[in-house]
């Protein structure tokens, strides 16, 4: 298929490359600079492009991975014209719904990981959730997708909502909470890497088990003199302490759930 990228951020770099590994054609790349378009398209194949009015209108897909709120501006410019061809974007938050009046054919292309441009992933185990505007978009993209992916699914807008709040927790806050981490540690000389080995154990124990039963630590057994010492040792970083207390309170409270 002859495909046009808009957008040249983490997401749509992974996306690009792993289109192209499939034997796609990526026509052209969009992206608000010429350094980020010319980057992808310099790996993916294509011509750079900065101006949205000089997106070609022969391809058969447009993918838009951009910033959500990117989506309303780009969508009426990008559609017009080109009503008659496939239109996806690949936002976790945002409704099918965005391309409503701009054109015929449309859908979501949502692969669930986190992408980074410098670290290269295999789009083969990421579970990728797909909607489309009818069953004939819909097949058109789950083919698209099982190109890529062995894990294809049919997923709602609706559900999608509570499918990205849940990578949000999953993913974002955890990393957070390595970083909070690695600050403590780094403020007392000890080397975030100490850390690795207890992560990737965490991490491998929630592929045995639901994440409920793999919780240890003080807050599961309310160790309260452990818990309330901790805290203390936030007490010149308020936020931090907040999350200490919240978090130690839930996880408590989870415990307790039959």
């Amino acid at each position: 298929m002859k495909i046009i990228m808009i957008g040249a951020g983490n997401l749509a770099t992974s996306l690009a490359v792993a289109l192209t590994d499939a034997g796609h054609d990526i026509l052209q790349v969009y992206s608000r600079t010429m350094q980020s378009a010319q980057t992808l398209a310099t790996i993916a194949g294509g011509a750079a492009v900065t101006d949205i009015s000089q997106v070609r209108a022969d391809a058969d897909v447009y993918i838009l991975s951009v910033k959500d709120d990117a989506l309303p501006v780009l969508i009426p410019q990008l559609c017009r014209g080109r009503e008659d061809k496939l239109f996806l974007h690949t936002a976790g938050s945002v409704s099918i719904d965005v391309f409503q009046g701009m054109a015929l054919h449309y859908g979501v292309f949502y692969p669930m990981q986190t992408f980074s441009r410098q670290k290269r992933v295999s789009f083969e185990e990421i579970p990728c959730f797909i909607e489309g505007s009818g069953e004939e978009e819909t097949a058109a993209i789950e083919a698209l997708a099982s190109q890529l992916s062995h894990r294809v699914y049919r997923l709602s807008s609706e559900a999608r909502k509570y499918l990205h709040l849940s990578a949000v927790f999953a993913c974002n806050f955890v990393n957070h909470c390595y970083a909070i981490s690695a600050e403590l540690l780094e403020k007392h000389g000890i080397p975030f890497d100490v850390m690795l080995p207890l992560i990737d154990e965490t991490a491998a124990k929630v592929h045995q088990m639901s994440p409920k039963d793999a919780q240890t630590g003080p807050a599961v057994r309310y160790d309260e003199n452990v818990i309330r010492a901790q805290s203390q040792l936030l007490k010149n970083n308020p936020l931090v302490k907040d999350i200490y207390d919240r978090m130690s309170m839930n996880i408590h409270r989870l415990s307790e759930e039959v």
